[in-house]
């Protein structure tokens, strides 16, 4: 996936565990799991902003786009 999640960075800079944030934000551990395996298809605005805000950071910390080397080459053939 083109998209990078570092939520796992951002609980560590802040000794934050992912318990911790699922109560703060009130989502549930298993969807924050979901959410920092990278395993998530999309996320609400309103969770990510819930996330920044706990975690004082801005959503680039925490998403990250990295272009997928084997899309580009299936787009050039």
């Amino acid at each position: 996936m083109a998209i990078t999640v570092h939520l796992d960075v951002m609980l560590t800079r802040r000794k934050m565990r992912s318990k911790e944030l699922a109560e703060i934000i009130d989502i549930t551990t298993a969807n924050l799991s979901i959410l920092k395996s990278g395993k998530a298809k999309a996320i609400r605005f309103s969770t990510l902003e819930a996330i920044c805000k706990a975690l004082e950071c801005q959503p680039a910390d925490i998403l990250e786009y990295l272009e997928d080397p084997l899309s580009s080459n299936s787009a050039s053939q």
